[in-house]
């Protein structure tokens, strides 16, 4: 962790965005998730002064700085590995990075070494703001990596080749997490969920395959907007290509997760995309912002 840097020295944080591989809404009621913290995330620049810029919603940037009393400095977020998109939003989880950028920067602005409970301030701030969710975008921007989480507790799995495709329209996640916790069918899916987070240790190929239809039946018994159009279609080339894709996150649009057992094929499968109008999007798994802040003289 770098030294605490003085009120006149800069200090840059970079807190990565999140794919969701497996979990999605059973995650909520306690089930494993496995989330990859991707290079599309917060940049948040700390300089001397006495500002908070942000390039849009402000309120979980503000609210994590106040958590953590950052002394005065000029705060200035933005997107970080920015996505050039026709419309909408990627879905990488810009909201959850914002807080951990902003805690990471607060704490180290004020002489403070990091800790998991600050990854856990940050989770509860990001809660309390979006007045929803499970926190495990917030727990994949501090640790990085990639990662199955249960809870607060987290294991490091090892690296995969991911790509993620635009399904050509941005989704709300609010909505359909409120819909899928009033269904009573809750508990068979939470466990066929948690039994995918350990076939992805062997097969993750098979466990997004499977999650996808698991999701799918899912949200047809819970009333909730899952498959797009744009979704099936990334599905279903993904599997003419030898592989496997399915949202990431709460689906209804954002992106698609998908992974290839070679690399042709994920070249193949890309151009595929791009040629129907769904765009790939380039992600590399990157580290966690409490390990990627960096002090400049």
């Amino acid at each position: 962790m770098p030294a605490s840097p003085s009120a006149d020295r800069a200090l840059t944080v970079l807190a990565p965005g999140k794919l969701v591989l497996v979990g999605e809404y059973a995650v909520l009621d306690g089930a494993p998730a496995v989330v990859a913290a991707v290079d599309r995330g917060v940049r948040c620049e700390v300089r001397p002064g006495d500002a908070v810029e942000t390039p849009a919603d402000d309120r979980f940037a503000r609210a994590a700085l106040q958590a953590v009393s950052a002394p005065p400095r000029r705060y200035r977020f933005s997107d970080w590995n920015p996505v050039s998109l026709p419309e909408g939003k990627a879905g990488f989880g810009g909201s959850a990075a914002a807080c951990v950028a902003a805690v990471v920067a607060g704490r180290i602005a004020s002489g403070h070494t990091l800790s998991g409970a600050d990854a856990a301030l940050a989770r509860r701030v990001h809660q309390e703001v979006q007045g929803s969710g499970s926190g495990v975008d917030v727990l994949a921007s501090w640790y990085g990596g990639l990662r199955r989480f249960e809870g607060l507790t987290h294991t490091a799995l090892p690296a995969r080749r991911l790509v993620a495709v635009y399904s050509g329209r941005s989704a709300s996640t609010g909505p359909r997490v409120q819909r899928y916790l009033q269904w009573s069918g809750r508990q068979g899916f939470v466990d066929e969920s948690a039994a995918l987070a350990d076939l992805f240790a062997a097969d993750p190929i098979a466990a997004l395959q499977h999650g996808f239809t698991l999701l799918c039946n899912m949200a047809r018994a819970a009333g909730v907007e899952y498959e797009t159009p744009g979704l099936r279609r990334i599905v279903d080339l993904a599997a003419s290509y030898g592989g496997a894709a399915k949202p990431s996150g709460a689906g209804g649009g954002d992106v698609a997760v998908a992974m290839f057992p070679e690399a042709e094929a994920e070249a193949a499968f890309c151009a595929a995309c791009a040629a129907e109008g769904l765009p790939p999007i380039p992600v590399t798994i990157a580290l966690g912002a409490a390990s990627s802040a960096l002090s400049e003289p």
